[in-house]
């Protein structure tokens, strides 16, 4: 493979990189290039990644309980600042940006920004601790772009709860979606904004299985069969995602790839191939693509950041990945199931 294909991703955390140690010059670290993290425009545009879902996840203000896996809830209006602040560095990153990033609020932005060469981003929260229960910061955040949510990060809050980061375990911790919970998935299916699984319980996930009229998707999780992992996905979550013509992108963050659950840098690109098997056979050639976590995880050496990302696509090639597969889960898929989710 000698031309670079596109990427589109289906998650990273960049804007809280940006929030936490961007300071003033934020938006211009990102523009002109920053070293450390795994993304900035410079090295998004030498590794092919063309856009993805930008996450603003509100961070703890306070540190875990004895359980260090299990992070406790977050008062609203720390979750308030903190998403509104990075909802401003988004903004302010594409009018800075001299049309170099997009925010794109539909598929066909997306496709268009790609086409002239613009980062397309999407803007989503994971973690709606920001939002009220009445809903009325949705419709506020909807109408500034908001296009993707993922109802919980892993701790609970007034939505739902998410699963701790905690191996060996299942997804099966905890009740299901409050009545403000399946409010929000109904809200999200009427507005166009795309419900995230990854982060959720299982009983969250069959609450949003039985509501939703959208596909199922998961922006950044993997297969539990190989790393048995809370924040994977299990065989039946996989069937209902598949039933639902949804899609999931493949987490780069090693403790959810390994077999033995460590964030290890030293991790292989045979792992990741690994999991994008699983993820095929489960789910079909059209409902697979990245979701890599840069700038919130520990990623493998083998690709280091965003500049990584041909040389994923180049082992897959060697592994006998054809052209037009390795474009579905680059970027294809992500704009198929984005146009019946947000439109």
């Amino acid at each position: 493979m000698t031309d670079l294909i596109p990427v589109f991703d289906g998650h990273n955390d960049v804007l809280l990189r940006l929030h936490q140690s961007g300071g003033a010059n934020s938006e211009k670290r990102f523009l002109e290039g920053w070293p450390g993290g795994h993304l900035d425009l410079p090295r998004a545009r030498q590794g092919g990644f063309a856009g993805g879902m930008f996450a603003i996840f509100p961070p703890p203000v306070e540190k875990a309980g004895a359980d260090e896996n299990a992070p406790p809830p977050l008062a609203r209006e720390a979750a308030l600042s903190s998403t509104l602040a990075m909802a401003s560095i988004l903004l302010r990153l594409e009018r800075s940006s001299a049309g170099a990033l997009a925010v794109c609020r539909s598929a066909g932005e997306i496709r268009a920004a790609m086409e002239r060469g613009a980062l397309a981003a999407v803007f989503h929260i994971e973690g709606v601790e920001a939002i009220d229960t009445d809903l009325a910061l949705l419709d506020i955040l909807h109408a500034a772009g908001l296009r993707s949510l993922g109802i919980v990060w892993s701790r609970p809050n007034a939505f739902g709860h998410g699963v701790p980061f905690r191996f060996p375990s299942t997804p099966d911790i905890g009740p299901g979606l409050t009545d403000a919970g399946k409010a929000l998935v109904r809200a999200c299916n009427r507005l166009g904004i795309m419900v995230d699984l990854s982060h959720l319980n299982e009983a969250g996930f069959r609450d949003v299985a039985v509501i939703s009229e959208a596909p199922l998707v998961a922006t950044h999780s993997n297969v539990h069969a190989i790393c048995e992992h809370s924040r994977n996905l299990t065989a039946w979550q996989l069937a209902a995602i598949r039933e639902s013509g949804g899609m999931v992108g493949l987490n780069f963050a090693a403790g959810f790839l390994r077999p033995d659950g460590r964030m290890n840098a030293d991790t292989g690109l045979d792992v990741m191939a690994r999991h994008l098997d699983a993820l095929l056979e489960a789910l079909g050639e059209d409902s697979v693509g990245f979701g890599s976590d840069f700038d919130g995880a520990v990623i493998p050496s083998a690709i280091g950041d965003v500049t990584g990302l041909p040389r994923l696509l180049g082992a897959l090639a060697d592994r006998g990945y054809g052209r037009e597969l390795i474009e579905k889960i680059a970027w294809r898929n992500w704009l198929r199931v984005l146009e019946r989710t947000i439109g």
